[in-house]
């Protein structure tokens, strides 16, 4: 199961994005990844999993992150990877900020959408 998150064209208010500015406290990431990849196996059993988040300019249509998962069977490997990505969205040290059409940006909560 692979999960590749890309830089929508649109903010959830509807205005116009132009792309993405990521910053993160890298070493703090990476040890939030690694814990994330430890509660999921204790969770879902005998998965193999990866993640990856790119930092720096995005453009539109460019991959900002990758969840993925390997599992002997396909329900824990989507389970593993949708709290993979919950879990690095509420608590990896991670910051985007959103540029708009016309100018401007806003730094925006890297948060979970229901």
């Amino acid at each position: 199961m692979t999960f590749l998150g890309i830089v929508r064209d649109r903010a959830d208010d509807g205005r116009p994005v132009m792309g993405l500015e990521y910053q993160a406290h890298a070493a703090m990431a990476l040890a939030e990844f690694a814990a994330i990849e430890a509660e999921a196996r204790h969770r879902f059993g005998d998965i193999e999993m990866a993640i990856a988040h790119r930092v720096g300019s995005l453009d539109v249509g460019e991959v900002a992150v990758a969840v993925a998962v390997a599992a002997p069977h396909r329900g824990e490997a989507f389970d593993a990877c949708e709290y993979a990505i919950d879990e690095l969205k509420r608590r990896a040290p991670i910051w985007k900020k959103e540029l708009y059409a016309g100018g401007g940006g806003e730094w925006k909560a890297n948060a979970c959408r229901e």
